[in-house]
């Protein structure tokens, strides 16, 4: 393969060990001393996803490292994505367009298609940047896997690039999982490896000291460099988040509690209602856990019939009605907007193997589902009455995105949500019951804007007999910028930039730190 970058790979000796973090870090890093940088990352498998201006499709992560490199989200970044839809199958999107549904059973079949893909994007990207930072996916020791790695190793080797490998400390094992990596990868790929890098660790690092001695003894491979335990509120790439199975709760003011689905997406966007003081974002999994809190929210999913027959049978669906039947307040999400209506039909079995399930009711609202799938960013109005307890939203416009299968018609209902696309033609994308406390949007990032998280928070204290305070608010996009630079600075302290400038030149001298 002919390039003009040079590139870096980051994998990781499990998921969640921190690539995506680092990659961020790292593209900041080079975007900072004034570098063209971009990141890739062939395949992702995710539901956390974000619409491009173009109206494609691609994982949040790398939205997020483009923005640490300074960039437009650019769905070259991310060729593949792979949206779980059940415990074997995804559904497969190519270059930003759902492409089609594939099973564990024919991946083999498709992977000359993805690879054709993946090479093509990393072609045009390497032409147009000086250098790429590659993150790979999972694992690069999964030996059932390897024969037909298109993501890890398999990248590495098309994109020629050398290879740093981040292990978690914080889950334990890390020495072992480092050395054992090592060990399942073949000769030449064992030959890739350039570095190692400790992420997530707490405490003195000297207690570490002897231990990375060791590791590179064994191994031949330096360690890199050290990297703390880091609070951030940078987005996720998947539901394994440690924010979705947080127990730690305690008393608040606020309590909003968030359904767990099992096939969650988009989960992100609640992120500026955990950053409210006095507020308390509670994600709940069993009937039991929900109690009753000032806001109930059900979030987007992949998998919206079959999530929906999960919550009916553990219990949820009711405890959810009952709430709602009681004055509580309800909002739901894409999918979990589906959810809120009547019924919900898949006709051509788009989505599911059942022809149609009836909805929780809660709204007057059907949704059938077709093979195509609404991809598009929008500007979002939010519209209301005197008489809602959310009044103080009407008005409020939200830079949003919709990423949904399913068409709904909405009957005895008021419009909660109006898209404006770029022709200035308006779309209900959300209603309301006529109390105001149930509703639901197809928008995605919402809470992204102030305003919403502002008038939320403030009509669930009025509706408590609660004092208005002044909220303390993030802006998410400053928020996520400033995270942003704060772990590029952590990263380029505890990092041996040099060795890794030295690494990516392959014994030039055109990166000086």
């Amino acid at each position: 393969m002919k390039t003009i970058a040079k590139s870096i790979m980051i994998q990781g000796t499990a998921s969640s060990s921190g690539k995506s973090l680092i990659t961020a870090a790292l593209c900041r890093i080079f975007h900072q001393d004034g570098h063209k940088v971009a990141p890739f990352k062939a395949q992702n498998m995710s539901n956390n996803s974000f619409v491009t201006r173009e109206g494609l499709e691609m994982g949040r992560a790398q939205v997020v490292q483009a923005y640490a490199a300074g960039l437009e989200p650019d769905v070259r970044m991310n060729p593949v994505l792979l949206k779980p839809s059940g415990d074997t199958g995804a559904q497969v999107v190519l270059n930003g367009k759902a492409a089609f549904a594939m099973n564990a059973n024919e991946w083999h079949e498709t992977r000359n298609q993805l690879r054709c893909t993946i090479r093509q994007c990393y072609e045009s990207m390497a032409s147009e940047y000086e250098i790429i930072v590659i993150e790979g996916a999972g694992s690069p020791a999964e030996i059932n896997l390897k024969k037909n790695d298109i993501v890890n190793m398999g990248m590495a080797k098309m994109a020629d690039a050398p290879v740093i490998i981040v292990g978690d400390i914080d889950r334990g094992g890390v020495f072992a999982s480092l050395v054992g990596t090592m060990q399942l990868l073949d000769s030449d790929e064992r030959a890739r490896v350039k570095g190692f890098i400790i992420n997530k660790f707490r405490g003195d690092v000297g207690l570490l000291k002897p231990g990375l001695d060791e590791l590179e003894k064994i191994t031949g491979v330096p360690v890199l460099g050290v990297v703390p335990w880091i609070s951030h509120s940078i987005d996720d790439e998947d539901s394994v988040a440690q924010r979705l199975s947080c127990k730690n709760y305690s008393p608040a003011e606020i309590d909003i509690c968030i359904i767990r689905l099992p096939h969650i997406s988009n989960f992100t966007d609640f992120i500026p209602l955990e950053s409210v003081p006095g507020v308390q974002v509670r994600w709940c999994s069993k009937a039991a856990e929900i109690g009753s809190p000032d806001m109930l929210i059900l979030p987007g999913t992949k998998a919206t019939i079959a999530d929906l027959k999960a919550i009916k049978y553990a219990g949820i669906a009711d405890s959810i009605t009952a709430y709602a039947h009681t004055g509580g307040t309800v909002l739901g999400i894409c999918g979990g907007f589906q959810m809120l209506g009547n019924i919900i039909r898949d006709p051509y079995h788009a989505e599911s193997d059942c022809d149609c399930e009836t909805g929780l009711q809660l709204l007057d609202m059907s949704t059938v589902f077709h093979d195509n799938k609404r991809t598009t960013q929008a500007i979002v109005t939010i519209l209301g009455n005197s008489a809602w307890p959310f009044r103080e939203l009407s008005g409020v416009q939200v830079k949003g995105y919709e990423i949904h299968m399913g068409q709904s018609e909405f009957e005895d209902c008021v419009p909660f949500t109006v898209a404006t696309d770029a022709l200035g033609t308006e779309t209900t994308i959300g209603i309301a019951d006529l109390t105001g406390r149930i509703f639901g949007t197809y928008c995605h990032g919402l809470f992204d804007t102030k305003a919403v998280v502002s008038g939320v928070v403030t009509a669930l204290r009025k509706a408590k007999g609660l004092p208005d305070i002044p909220l303390d608010l993030i802006d998410r996009q400053q928020s996520l910028d400033n995270d942003l630079s704060r772990l590029a600075g952590i990263c380029r302290t505890q990092l041996d930039m040099n060795k890794i400038a030295h690494i990516i030149n392959d014994h030039t001298t055109c990166l000086i730190y």
